[in-house]
């Protein structure tokens, strides 16, 4: 299990459970943060770090699912693992349906909540990878000039360079001149690079 810089949060309404959680993961080399309400989890500045979220399905108040909600309504995307003693069948679908990475009836042996704990750590450093190459794409299209971003999507479209030529009613080298520039600029050392630039920035659908 890689740890690193990752931090545990755990929600749940029980101190006892909280606090039994808080010294395992301790003991493990992570860092925890601990919350008996689901608004005080939402309040909290949350880290940049790869994390995730032990979440209890029965909450006072905002209860694990609505919490769920309001987290991707926020945009907040930490990976969840919901517990519950209560939980069935259909909130158990529901709560995976929407997103969480596993769901660990009570009571659960400690191997089988650090393998869910490694495999969501592993899924949030996945989301902030993409999310940092995404932001890097995105800066890098801010610096293409209008004519520059008209010839990226063109040619994220597979578009070649006599046909944007002819479809602008330029000559081919101004068109190989503001190509050269987007692949520059963009960074991409080949066309099938800047065809996946543009699907990551949600330019062009991804290829299925």
């Amino acid at each position: 299990m890689t740890i690193g810089k990752t931090i545990i949060y755990v929600v749940d309404d029980d101190t006892s459970v909280c606090e039994a959680l808080k010294l395992l993961l301790e003991s493990h080399g992570f860092k925890v943060r601990t919350f008996t309400r689901a608004e005080d989890f939402l309040s909290y500045n949350h880290s940049k770090a790869a994390s995730c979220l032990i979440l209890d399905l029965s909450l006072p108040l905002m209860n694990g699912l609505d919490l769920q909600e309001t987290m991707k309504a926020q945009g907040l995307f930490i990976p969840i693992i919901f517990v519950s003693g209560h939980g069935d069948i259909p909130q158990s679908v529901k709560a995976m349906k929407a997103g969480a990475t596993d769901f660990l009836p009570k009571p659960f042996t400690q191997k089988d909540l650090l393998n869910a704990i490694d495999r969501a750590l592993v899924k949030n450093k996945n989301q902030i990878k993409r999310k940092s190459e995404i932001k890097k794409i995105l800066q890098r299209i801010k610096s293409l000039s209008p004519r520059e971003l008209e010839v990226f999507r063109l040619v994220a479209k597979g578009m070649l360079s006599k046909q944007i030529a002819y479809k602008r009613g330029v000559s081919l080298q101004t068109i190989k001149v503001h190509r050269g520039r987007v692949m520059n600029k963009m960074q991409a050392k080949t066309v099938t690079e800047l065809i996946r630039f543009a699907q990551k920035a949600g330019i062009t659908p991804p290829t299925v």
